[in-house]
């Protein structure tokens, strides 16, 4: 019998401290309608007092885990561009943290692909029979690795964390990945990099964002043909919280209906590899998805990376905690 990962649980972590655009136009070269004109942020998530990414990684996975109503898992995938250390990884410790010791655990970091490559890998794990279940983890802390006097990027991230359990189950459930499609070009990965020189994440947005639309609906597409769907089968699509204007664009090159986006990007910004799943959390809570909705995931990010994913929303309850 064939075997799908099935979205058995979600849960999120966000930092308290919220910073708004107003804040912003205090320190540097820019204002509110500025940044809204062209992102659509209106305010982010800053991790402070201590918090780190383990901090919001642990209280997402808890979550993930209540939310499925499950603590046994048999591995945990942790994906970040934005860990506190390069060497060991952190899922170990994560894992140990959720009081699951002895479970296979390792990073991967895929940047603002990080929830798609992280879905593909736990779909892999289960179809291998490594685990049954599988607790995926997204945090980032760009806050860490930002620099705060440059607008082209402190403007745009946030922190925050995102987690989900997959479980084994039958490809004709609801919440099962029905189809994967993922991709790179290492040509392109000095438009989102950190610097070597000062450690600060630097992005080139004008030639990201122009190559950004036409990436998102290549993979789309890709993953719509490999599940058999057609546009107009999808109920909500889903993408990476890059820029609504992005956003945008590929709803209308796509011919997807505008009530089909689910965008939280005002309230969180770009959150990198949490930003599906953050995305995912909230529009759960207000019903798009809803169960039996059809849904589309996309994502673009540093390497270049990319990646799409479908499946039919399953009844589940998003749970989420605020450090």
């Amino acid at each position: 019998m064939n075997h799908s990962a099935v979205l058995a649980g979600l849960g999120t972590c966000m930092p308290g401290a919220v910073i708004t655009n107003a804040e912003l136009e205090r320190r540097l070269d820019t204002s509110d309608d500025w940044i809204v004109a062209r992102t659509g942020i209106r305010e982010r998530r800053i991790a402070r007092g201590g918090t780190t990414v383990l901090d919001l990684a642990r209280e997402a996975g808890r979550c993930a885990l209540a939310s499925a109503g499950e603590e046994d898992v048999q591995a945990v995938v942790l994906a970040t561009t934005t860990p506190y250390r390069p060497c060991p990884a952190m899922a170990p410790e994560l894992a140990a943290q959720l009081g699951l010791p002895g479970v296979a655990a390792y990073d991967i970091s895929a940047v603002c692909s990080g929830a798609l490559y992280g879905i593909a890998n736990a779909a892999g794990l289960i179809a291998a029979g490594v685990a049954e279940r599988v607790l995926l983890v997204c945090a980032e802390t760009y806050s860490t690795i930002l620099d705060p006097d440059d607008r082209a990027t402190a403007v745009i991230f946030g922190d925050g964390a995102g987690a989900a359990v997959l479980r084994r189950g039958d490809p004709s459930e609801k919440g099962a990945i029905l189809a994967l499609d993922l991709g790179s070009d290492g040509r392109q990965a000095e438009l989102i990099a950190r610097d070597p020189d000062t450690g600060h994440f630097r992005m080139d947005g004008s030639a990201v964002y122009r190559m950004a639309a036409r990436t998102f609906c290549a993979t789309a597409r890709q993953v719509l043909a490999k599940t058999g769907w057609s546009v107009d089968d999808v109920h909500a699509y889903v993408p990476h919280q890059a820029n609504q204007r992005i956003t945008d664009a590929v709803v209308k090159e796509l011919g997807l209906t505008p009530q089909a986006a689910v965008s939280n990007i005002d309230k969180v910004g770009n959150t990198s590899a949490a930003s599906i799943l953050l995305a995912l959390a909230d529009g759960s809570r207000a019903g798009r998805p809803a169960a039996g909705h059809r849904t589309l995931l996309a994502a673009m990010g540093g390497g270049l990376t990319w990646g799409s994913a479908t499946l039919v929303w399953p009844q589940l309850d998003a749970l989420s905690v605020e450090l």
